[in-house]
């Protein structure tokens, strides 16, 4: 049988991992200066977690992958916010740790969809999440940090577009509105549509089938519905966005995928024009209810995910060199009996902090060292009987296309002082 990764997921070989290890670097490095602590939760939860009351967003209703364990419901995560919420509820860390708490995650998640260029069925996912504070600055900040990372790999063509989602008031008197305007129009709509209409008519105007409907492109602004406050915050987030020297495109169609954000919402996106419908780099928002819905205080939170695979490609595309594997330093040569010496050798110099290669089965020396070409290693240690017999050592300093013979005892300092060369 010829067995094949499943429909929507791939494997990541030992040649492009170098990538995946230098992006969680500038990733680590970037949240750490922000002073975010790294979160991990379980690939998967109870499906509540997750399907939450009335949610109207596809990743719950199309998306998600769940399963039966007895009476059990679970489900692999498809998002990372709602299981940290989870977590920061059930550990009761709103009193343990100062507020707000920053928290970031990498890992997989899961969404069952169409795959395609950039959009995979198991796909990770780094995201921030700020939580128990609510303030401009914090949803300014949290913006930033995300452009932070973007510029570190020499994503420049971007674009920041933002909007608001006002408060509970706010949106209430928006959805009234919306349903007023589309229930003449429902079967214009398409069916997921439908069941937004009666869910959430917010999440119409997010449609991707119906994005240039006559329908869509007359509803009602929901900037007409903001309360007096509700203005104000977004006005107070742009000042900062504007002190942060950070362009903004102010979109009120912005609404983004998930139910529970209030507020300010935003997608940095690429400016390329081969970005397509893949265009939306990281995005996020803020939450008022989270917090208190999975029994904590009433505590608000704002945060954003951004799709590493997507990332990866978008630097390459546009010039940035990811830094490579750690290359090997030494490699060890053995001929004739020599393999507990080839392999004791070995394991002194990676205990003095080299990268070590070790021929371990029987070859010809000409195989051996074609192998040690192929490592790169910029030192070759050759044993043989002869010299393991006298003590001795034959080192090739590859650079220099130099070879000495030192006493065993003798290697170490011999391949540190080539180092200091």
């Amino acid at each position: 049988m010829n067995y094949q990764t499943p429909r929507g997921t791939y494997d990541i070989l030992p040649e492009e991992i170098s990538k995946w290890h230098d992006l969680e670097t500038v990733i680590r490095d970037t949240a750490s200066r922000y002073r975010y602590r790294e979160i991990r939760t379980p690939y998967f939860e109870s499906t509540s977690v997750f399907a939450r009351e009335n949610d109207s967003s596809d990743m719950v209703n199309k998306e998600m992958y769940s399963f039966q364990s007895g009476s059990d419901s679970y489900t692999l995560r498809p998002e990372g916010t709602a299981g940290v919420i989870r977590a920061f509820d059930q550990h009761k860390l709103y009193g343990s740790m100062e507020l707000p708490a920053r928290f970031y995650y990498i890992g997989p998640m899961f969404r069952h969809e169409r795959p395609q260029k950039g959009r995979q069925r198991q796909f990770t996912q780094f995201g921030v999440e700020n939580i128990g504070v609510k303030s401009p600055e914090i949803d300014a900040e949290t913006i930033a940090l995300g452009i932070d990372i973007v510029k570190k790999l020499g994503i420049s063509s971007v674009r920041v577009c933002i909007n608001t989602l006002g408060d509970d008031a706010s949106r209430a008197a928006y959805r009234e509105a919306l349903r007023k305007h589309f229930e003449p129009h429902l079967d214009e709509l398409c069916g997921d549509c439908h069941r937004r209409f009666e869910q959430n008519p917010l999440r119409i105007l997010d449609c991707k089938v119906d994005h240039d409907s006559e329908a869509v492109k007359t509803a009602p602004r929901l900037s007409d519905y903001l309360n007096e406050e509700s203005r104000q915050y977004f006005k107070d987030v742009l000042a900062c966005l504007d002190a942060l020297g950070i362009p903004y495109e102010v979109d009120d169609r912005l609404v983004r995928g998930l139910d529970y954000y209030t507020h300010t919402v935003f997608e940095v996106q690429s400016t390329r024009p081969d970005s397509g419908a893949q265009a939306t780099i990281f995005a996020g928002g803020r939450y008022d209810h989270l917090v208190d819905y999975f029994g904590g205080p009433d505590l608000s939170g704002m945060g954003f995910a951004i799709g590493m695979e997507r990332l990866i490609a978008l630097a390459e595309e546009e010039g940035h060199v990811f830094a490579p594997e750690r290359s090997t330093d030494v490699y060890v040569i053995g001929l004739g009996s020599v393999g507990t010496a080839v392999l004791k050798t070995a394991e002194e110099l990676r205990h003095a902090g080299y990268a070590v290669e070790a021929n371990l089965h029987p070859r010809s020396l000409k195989a051996q060292f074609k192998s040690a070409d192929r490592t790169g290693a910029k030192y070759v240690v050759i044993i043989g009987e002869e010299e393991l017999a006298a003590g001795t050592l034959n080192v090739k300093n590859s650079a220099e296309r130099t070879q000495v013979t030192v006493k065993q005892e003798e290697l170490l300092h011999t391949i540190e002082e080539w180092e200091k060369q």
